[in-house]
């Protein structure tokens, strides 16, 4: 028999706030996290506007030599990590460390250490390169680092899917679980990209926003006028356990993850497949997982990026899967607040999800002030809503064609 598997606790680090209450908080109240970029001085580029992480001091979270020898995005990943533990009121110290594992996300790891590092092999040569670098750098030790600096021995895991990653963290990670191959993982993602390079890159792509005006207007998810996403940082990361164990030892329990659905558009390597077949066929495979029927689904956290195509071809997909339904649904997406995380932003929008339906507010989707003939649904626009979510879906999209779908719903609701 297969374990049912909730999430116990969270971890935010966001351009909305530190800790899950200040993040929530923020969604609530449709605030917005994106301001002028000060991270590097942007003042040449096209897009100058960010989600930057505010008031984060990684040793608040561990020690100072430690947090040297880490990126940024792992600094983001530990921190969450540890947050994530702390909320779900996990004494490590009574938990078998073989059966407590880490599946993390990330779309472009540790970036900034790649860059500052380039350049110091430039102007003073390749002697003068940090033996660090490698370490720093690589993708998995967002994972690793959390393993080792919580001795966490489980199934170790991290995925590079683009803007899917984190989400196929979750999902893999409710997989494992489900299995009985753990009790416990740390699943989600994070991201540092706010940097010249990766900013220049996607500038260069003409994917960004360029509403440097007015930052906070800038990213506006199936409005109309949208002309961009925003980059944004931070990292997310979700105490998963086997119902089992999380009842055992009496935790609280915000959702239960009941599907996931996982595909790949074989498409193109930045557009989306224009019917919208890739990501209907994720949100149906996550239903089928959950054992649920599209009527059965109240709202969905959508991808929602504010980009012209994305934004269109997901609108598409939903009603070519809900029908008449679709009309019915709520569909909001809080990157309208929060940016784009890119690798972490499925989890930070699962976390979102979760608390949507723990606490029966829907977060609404801000700077929707010109509807788009081709995204007629219930977007929840500008003011959060108080209503009743029994089941939810929350969609990551990535270039590539990566399509993930998380089935979400209130624990005890079968």
């Amino acid at each position: 028999m297969e374990n049912r598997v909730v999430i116990t606790g969270m971890g935010v680090i966001s351009s909305l706030g530190i800790g899950r209450e200040a993040f929530w908080e923020s969604l609530v109240q449709g605030r917005n996290g994106i301001s002028t970029v000060t991270r590097f001085d942007a003042s040449g580029y096209p897009t100058r506007i960010a989600g930057e992480v505010r008031g984060f001091d990684p040793r608040d979270y561990m020690d100072k030599k430690e947090a040297r020898r880490m990126d940024r995005f792992t600094q983001f990943a530990v921190a969450a990590g540890m947050l994530g533990l702390q909320d779900a009121g996990i004494d490590l110290s009574r938990e078998n460390p073989d059966r407590v594992g880490v599946f993390l996300g990330t779309g472009i790891g540790g970036t900034e250490t790649f860059e500052e590092q380039h350049r110091i092999l430039l102007d003073k040569g390749p002697n003068r390169v940090s033996p660090l670098f490698v370490p720093m750098m690589i993708g998995n030790m967002g994972a690793g680092q959390v393993s080792i600096q919580f001795g966490l021995r489980g199934p170790n895991v991290t995925i590079v899917n683009a803007c899917a990653s984190s989400a196929n963290a979750i999902g893999e990670a409710f997989k494992v679980l489900e299995r009985g191959e753990a009790d416990i993982i740390l699943a989600g993602g994070a991201e540092a990209a706010i940097t010249p390079m990766a900013m220049a890159g996607f500038c260069a792509m003409k994917a960004m926003s360029t509403n440097n005006e007015v930052p906070e207007k800038a990213s506006r998810p199936f409005d109309a006028q949208r002309d961009g996403f925003v980059m944004s940082e931070g990292g997310c990361i979700l105490t998963l356990e086997t119902l089992e164990h999380a009842q055992a030892r009496g935790a609280h329990i915000y959702a239960e993850v009941i599907g996931y659905g996982c595909t790949a558009d074989a498409y193109h390597i930045t557009a989306p497949e224009p019917e919208g077949e890739g990501a209907r066929k994720a949100m149906e495979m996550a239903l089928n997982d959950a054992g649920i029927r599209p009527d059965e689904v109240n709202y969905i956290n959508a991808h929602g990026t504010s980009t012209l195509m994305n934004d269109k071809y997901e609108t598409l997909a939903i009603k070519k899967l809900f029908g008449e339904h679709a009309y019915s649904l709520a569909v909001s997406s809080t990157k309208s607040m929060i940016g784009h995380l890119l690798g972490a932003s499925g989890a930070v929008e699962v976390a979102a999800t979760a608390l949507t339906i723990e606490n029966g507010i829907i977060p609404p989707t801000i700077n929707y002030e010109t509807p788009d003939p081709e995204c007629d649904l219930d977007y929840v626009p500008n003011t959060s809503r108080q209503q009743p979510v029994n089941a939810a879906l929350s969609n990551s999209f990535g270039f590539g064609g990566h399509n993930v779908s998380i089935a979400l719903r209130s624990f005890g609701v079968d």
